[in-house]
């Protein structure tokens, strides 16, 4: 506990490592003035407190990529592992996972064909993998058989299957089991990475897109390949960028929502089911702040968040995954109820072309709906649902990634 006066600060929680015992400012209690105590925090001296992040996952599980040790199927969320240090940065693929530490470190575990943990060998683990001995990783997306991430030098790195480009290394060499740079530049800020196709976003706030091009999912106005990034179209302003299952989304800096690629369900929420192979702009809403489409496979909804904290869904709706208490499809973005405490959505799939969707609220709590054959909605049963349900009562969720028929989630303990 710590509070402010006119004329310094009081701290009554003695932090973990003080300054000098010399006389010059050793006690870790009373009044200190606001000049020592920037400067002790600049020297390191003055500790914040650490919030332990622990890591957690559900569902199907055949392949160990729920990080647990083995190849059980869960129904309810399970720790992973004793590591308390996980940051928000985690990613669940189709059969494999990938997560970023506070300290920098990348771990990843599940089924490892075509080398997608990046672990330098084709060989599948249940539990968490430290991929190399580096700790300057920043954010990590998996792919449907491939993973792509960014370093905090601004490096972007790709491993995994390449088939069809998606890597960026400007070759179809099938396969890599080690992080390979993409190209050398150090700009890059964000990357997602789906079925075949990746994009991401650099510092200067252009979007690049490469990979698989189908369905005009790269955006790039055709339905070409593209083994090396390629920018889409001229604008400066992209803030994110996420991509589903043949289809991706995108939000400017301006609040903007626009979407490409596949749309046969309306999944692209342009109120029609015709496919777009350029950016087009989502209704007019200016207030969009995270979005999720559907990804690494077979599934056709999506979910985004807006500015006042709305939810909304819109897509393909077969067993209740956008959360209206129906099974009926919507071309265009439809408010999840009425709340306006929604903070982290994310949209899972499942070979049937239905899916899961899940989302943290403002207050912590973490709800789930949709598909549950295999338990990937976290409620300790297999019953599917078409409104959002609580998973647990517990209120310190941060963020959610729902994979293909499992989930991980972020608990700050």
């Amino acid at each position: 506990m710590s509070g402010k006066w006119p004329g310094g600060f009081i701290k009554k929680t003695a932090p973990t490592v003080v300054g000098p015992t010399d006389g010059e400012g050793g006690s870790a209690s009373g009044i200190w003035t606001l000049d020592e105590v920037a400067d002790y925090e600049k020297q390191g001296l003055w500790p914040a407190p650490v919030i332990p992040k622990e890591l957690y996952s559900w569902g199907f599980n055949n392949q160990g990529q729920l990080g647990l040790g083995d190849k059980s199927t869960r129904n309810l969320p399970v720790r992973v592992g004793a590591l308390s240090a996980w940051s928000k940065q985690i990613s669940a693929g189709k059969e494999h996972s990938l997560a970023v530490t506070n300290d920098g470190k990348l771990y990843a575990w599940g089924y490892n064909s075509n080398g997608r943990l990046g672990t330098n060998n084709t060989t599948s683990y249940s539990s968490p993998v430290q991929v190399g001995g580096l700790t300057t990783w920043k954010q990590a997306s998996a792919g449907k058989e491939q993973s792509l991430a960014v370093k905090t030098d601004g490096t972007l790195w790709g491993w995994g299957r390449n088939s069809d480009g998606q890597l960026g290394l400007n070759n179809t060499t099938a396969a890599y089991s080690s992080p390979v740079q993409v190209g050398a530049l150090t700009t890059w800020s964000q990357v997602s990475t789906t079925t075949e196709a990746t994009a991401a976003i650099k510092t200067d706030g252009t979007l690049w897109t490469w990979g698989y091009g189908g369905n005009g999912r790269l955006g790039l106005g055709n339905t070409a390949n593209y083994s090396s990034p390629v920018q889409v179209g001229a604008l400066t302003t992209w803030a994110v960028v996420k991509s589903g299952f043949k289809y991706m989304h995108a939000i400017t800096t301006d609040g903007k929502l626009y979407a490409w690629g596949y749309n046969a369900n309306g999944q692209l929420g342009m109120n029609n089911t015709t496919q777009y192979s350029s950016p087009i702009q989502v209704g007019a809403l200016t207030t969009w702040k995270k979005i999720a489409p559907c990804h690494p496979d077979v599934s056709y909804h999506t979910l985004g968040t807006t500015t006042d904290g709305k939810l909304y869904a819109w897509g393909y709706n077969g067993l209740g995954q956008l959360g209206q208490g129906n099974t009926t499809q919507r071309n265009s973005p439809v408010q999840v109820g009425a709340l306006t405490t929604w903070s982290e959505p994310s949209a899972g799939s499942h070979n049937n072309g239905n899916g899961s969707s899940a989302a943290v609220k403002t207050d912590g709590t973490l709800w789930t709906w949709g598909q549950n054959d295999v338990s990937q909605l976290g409620l300790g049963n297999t019953t599917n649902y078409s409104s959002p349900v609580q998973v647990g009562t517990a209120s310190l969720w941060s963020t959610v990634s729902m994979g293909y028929k499992y989930a991980l989630a972020i608990y700050q303990g």
